[in-house]
């Protein structure tokens, strides 16, 4: 059933708007915060030198801070901001589509989650806790024995 939800359009599309909400008013807060996503939905202009773009994880963590905050905007379901990468802070306009963002970070807590947004790309998880391993960044949440 967890499987059919996620795959469900207007489910993703609950998940988007709710994306575009809570993004709305961390920027209404001035609120510096921290964007988890698939690497392959992102677009950079100019493209990132292949060195560079090799090193990046398949789920990458963007932090918007500072200039990198005052740099960004949310305009029809696109958030855009500017970055450096590298160590010669090789500048950028990076561009996400909202609904291929996985989780949205504040503190590093997160504050938003989207299982759909990478699960149409991979295969179907056998149990609901396959899916929430599927993030990377859901690891640390497990209880560690003692």
């Amino acid at each position: 059933m967890l499987y059919e939800i996620l795959q469900d359009e207007e489910f993703s599309t609950i998940l988007k708007n709710h994306a575009i909400d809570v993004i709305s008013y961390l920027f209404e807060k001035n609120e510096e915060f921290g964007i988890l996503v698939d690497i392959s939905s992102v677009s950079f202009d100019p493209p990132l030198p292949q060195e560079i773009m090799q090193q990046l994880p398949e789920f990458t963590l963007f932090v918007l801070a500072n200039y990198t905050y005052e740099s960004a905007s949310l305009q029809n379901s696109l958030l855009t901001f500017e970055a450096g990468f590298g160590p010669e802070n090789f500048g950028s306009f990076v561009s996400v589509p909202v609904e291929s963002i996985l989780q949205i970070i504040v503190d590093e807590t997160p504050i938003f989650v989207n299982l759909t947004a990478s699960i149409s790309k991979k295969p179907k998880p056998k149990n609901s806790m396959e899916a929430l391993l599927s993030n990377p960044e859901n690891r640390r949440f497990l209880k560690k024995e003692e």
